[in-house]
């Protein structure tokens, strides 16, 4: 079984300014090559709620052709998300991208009240799984690790698992950030799956600060992350045959 190589993009994230972070994920990724690219959440815009000038018509994104383009060129898969306004609702859209110009959505399923997510975004009431290079990925939204049961890995009738990775992509803000790296793992331990999660760094408009911690996480719970408060990319590969050793050792998944 093929192992996927894939990086996660820790970027600053400049304040509703679409031109400035283009330029910026692209500086980034300049010297990146990887099958799987995460980028954070509302990865173009920041976390606003300002759908009114932000949000692209679902039928024509330049942001979305902007990821279609990266991704042609890079011959990768890339999973963020981005406001969008599709059939009279704005959502917090998650977009998986593949170079054939393929995109699969994922509506982020627990608006963040806190922050009034809930006025400005329709909830998504489904999950999305994703399967790319012979590996499924759940997709997930920043607020959504807080809630175990969308998450729930289950065995299919054929009794293979549904998901072999959990992909998130947030804003996660500092002063909440132990709670981001105790809930990953637990996530990871519970589903017997890798976790990749992608937060940015930096200041937002809300004065809220944000130390990235982004990470990769195996099924037994242990970790490769970046280092706070800096941009950088961590690149890294998931062994699919080392994740069916640990399934097969600790058939916990049977028990559900």
């Amino acid at each position: 079984m093929q192992d996927l190589k894939v990086a996660l993009v820790q970027a600053n994230q400049i304040w509703e300014n679409k031109k400035a972070n283009f330029e910026n994920y692209e500086r980034l990724l300049t010297d990146v090559s990887a099958d799987l690219i995460l980028l954070p959440e509302m990865f173009q815009t920041g976390f606003s709620m300002n759908t009114k000038l932000l949000a692209e018509d679902w039928q024509k994104s330049e942001s979305i052709e902007w990821l279609k383009s990266i991704s042609r060129t890079k011959n990768c898969a890339i999973y963020t998300s981005l406001m969008t306004f599709d059939k009279g609702n704005y959502y917090n859209r998650g977009v998986f991208v593949t170079p054939n110009g393929e995109v699969k959505k994922y509506d982020k399923r627990k608006s963040f009240s806190l922050a009034g997510e809930h006025k400005a975004f329709k909830s998504g009431e489904t999950e999305t799984i994703v399967e790319y290079l012979g590996w499924k990925f759940q997709l997930q939204i920043c607020y959504d690790l807080r809630f175990p049961e969308i998450a729930r890995n289950y065995l299919q009738p054929n009794l293979s698992p549904a998901y072999d990775v959990l992909l998130y992509v947030a804003n996660w803000p500092e002063k909440r950030i132990s709670h981001w790296n105790v809930l990953l793992k637990a996530r990871a331990i519970e589903n017997q799956a890798y976790v990749l999660s992608v937060n940015r760094v930096g200041k937002d408009e809300n004065g809220l600060v944000y130390s990235g911690e982004s990470k990769i996480i195996n099924a037994l719970g242990e970790s490769l992350e970046l280092n706070k408060n800096e941009e950088n990319v961590l690149i890294s590969f998931l062994q699919k045959d080392k994740l069916n050793e640990v399934r097969k050792l600790l058939p916990f998944l049977s028990d559900c």
